[in-house]
Order: structure tokens, then C-alpha cells, then sequence
């Protein structure tokens, strides 16, 4: 019979796909970064607990080319600054990816909010133009121009935080108790330009990031960067804690709430 590729794999293979992901070089991104303080209120309210708010109402926009090996990305993220167990991070909302092979890893492994998107980060000359868009609408979009070369920082450790849950079988609640993962990434950069320019934030029913208005941009920056990140789940989050945020999560706020279909077993 011929060899089923649905089959099972040899232990062999799966410590060579193991191995071949183990070695992979670095791969550097040209993104935009946008730092603006929204109102307080705002970021408290779009934290799940355990999360509590920073000193700061801070949100970061990312919007980034990905030079993949024969496979270029655009990935994308707008989050809020939060803390948990005295580490200060960043707890993403939406993370838009332009390819579905960038969403299986994030969204099952580590429990990252990714999203299909249009992601775009042009430059022309001096002129800068970066932009997340989903059905059809630029939710962010960050235009300037470059203004000059920034120092280079030392390498950084940033964390993000993600809830990783399952809906139930049945529609109601969860299969099991979500968990809280700290993502840790540390991040090189071998490039940094100031951008002079603005931010401007569009509705959007399915991407609301509207409701994090820009009161005061800190500043934007475009950059090559490349990073390595390891997740660990660090508890379990009771279930009705996260319940009222999971719509998040979902462009129908209904969908994780959907019962299987009438007549089935």
C-alpha cells in the first residue's frame, strides 16, 4: 500500500520535525511600532483578572513585514500595557496575521488572540505608511515620515500574556479551566528610525481598537528587529472570571456561545 500521508509518523520523523524547528536562524521583520497613553479607564476595562492595569495606560500598535524563507508574513498587534505577579507586559487583543500558518502555532499553543488580516508597512523614500486592516476596513493605521536614526538598545526581554481556553463541547463555558501563559520574548534590533507622523484609529464592530483613543502619542519608531519567545502556563484562571472577555477573541461576540447543532449526537 502506498505510504498514507494521513497516517502516523514514525518516532524518527517526529524527532527530525522537532529537530528542524529546534535549529532555526534568525528571522528579522521591518515593522512600525506606535506607543500612545489612552484613557485609564479604558485599559482597565478590557483586562481579564488576573491582569490589573500599569502605572501607565499605554497601548502599542505593531505592524510588521516578516522576511519568512519563501514565506513572507505580515504580522500585526494592538495591546495594552498590564502586569501580573509583579511582571509588567503587554496583554494583545488582536493579533491580525496574513497567512493561516502564522495562526496555528500562536492560537493553539500558546493561546494568542491571531486573526486573518491585511497587513501592510510601506516605505517610500522617507515617507512611512503601516496599516492593519480586517474586512476590508484599516482599523490602525500609522502614516509619517523618517525623521532620523535612533541608537540601537541593548537586547530586550518583553513579556505577553494569553489566555489559552477551549469553548465547551456544548456551548456553555469552557472545556476545562483556561491558563494564564507568560510569553517571553527577547528582542534584538539591528536597525531604529524615529517617525514624525500620526496614528489614526478607524471602527470597527469586528476590531473595536477605536475605543483606545490616542491622547497622547509617545512616539513611533521603524525598525529590523528579530526575537525568541518561550510560553509558560504560570496558573489557571477560573472560568467565570474570563467568560465576559471571551468575545475577544471572536469577530461574532455570540460564537463561542454557539451549541452544537439540532439533531446531532
Amino acid at each position: 500500500m502506498a505510504r498514507m500521508r494521513y497516517g502516523a509518523r514514525t518516532d524518527a520523523e517526529i524527532a527530525a520535525t522537532r529537530a528542524a524547528g529546534g535549529r532555526l536562524p534568525d528571522i528579522w521583520s521591518t515593522g512600525v511600532v506606535a506607543l500612545w497613553e489612552t484613557d485609564p479607564d479604558a485599559v482597565a476595562a478590557v483586562l481579564p483578572p488576573p491582569l490589573t492595569p500599569t502605572g501607565r495606560p499605554l497601548v502599542r500598535a505593531t505592524i510588521s513585514a516578516v522576511n519568512l524563507p519563501g514565506y513572507p508574513l505580515g504580522a500585526g498587534s494592538v495591546a495594552v500595557a498590564a502586569a501580573h505577579d509583579g511582571i509588567e507586559g503587554w496583554y494583545p487583543l488582536v493579533m491580525p496575521m496574513t497567512h493561516e500558518r502564522a495562526l496555528t502555532g500562536g492560537r493553539e499553543v500558546f493561546g494568542e488572540p491571531k486573526k486573518l488580516g491585511e497587513v501592510t508597512v510601506v516605505r517610500d523614500g522617507l515617507t512611512v505608511r503601516a496599516a492593519l486592516a480586517r474586512h476590508g476596513i484599516a482599523f490602525v493605521e500609522v502614516r509619517g515620515a523618517v525623521s532620523g536614526p535612533l541608537p540601537l538598545p541593548e537586547p530586550e526581554v518583553r513579556y505577553d500574556f494569553y489566555f489559552k481556553f477551549l469553548p465547551a463541547v456544548d456551548g456553555s463555558g469552557f472545556d476545562g479551566d483556561p491558563l494564564l501563559v507568560h510569553c517571553r520574548r527577547t528582542e534584538k534590533v539591528r536597525r531604529l528610525e524615529r517617525i514624525t507622523g500620526d496614528v489614526v484609529l478607524r471602527e470597527s464592530m469586528y476590531d473595536p481598537v477605536a475605543d483606545l483613543p490616542v491622547r497622547t502619542l509617545v512616539g513611533i519608531t521603524l525598525g529590523e528587529k528579530t526575537s525568541d519567545q518561550s510560553g509558560e502556563v504560570v496558573g489557571r484562571v477560573r472560568a467565570e472570571d474570563l467568560l465576559p472577555y471571551v468575545h475577544q477573541r471572536y469577530d461574532d461576540p455570540g460564537q463561542v456561545h454557539d451549541a452544537p447543532p439540532e439533531g446531532s449526537a
